[in-house]
């Protein structure tokens, strides 16, 4: 059975059941899961990367290209 058959038979069997308890479970495996797999494909930033990235901070700041975390909340509750 290929990959997108096994997907259509998981999710169909997934929308049969009614019990909570299993719905949190497998929720929890999930989340537990697509973490792990995030944490094993995480690089460590190179120096040069990482100098770089202080560089354009420092510089975005110079020319006044920041918000505050105040006036970025603000913002944020305007989205809803």
């Amino acid at each position: 059975m290929d990959l997108q058959t096994r997907k259509l038979t998981f999710v169909q069997e997934f929308l049969r059941i009614q019990n909570e308890e299993i719905i949190s479970a497998l929720e929890k495996i999930l989340k537990k899961r697509k973490s792990k797999l995030y944490e094993q494909n995480l690089k460590p930033m190179s120096m040069e990367q990482f100098n770089s990235d202080i560089d354009k901070s420092l510089e975005d700041s110079t020319n006044d290209r920041i918000i505050s975390a105040k006036d970025l909340k603000e913002e944020i509750k305007k989205w809803n």
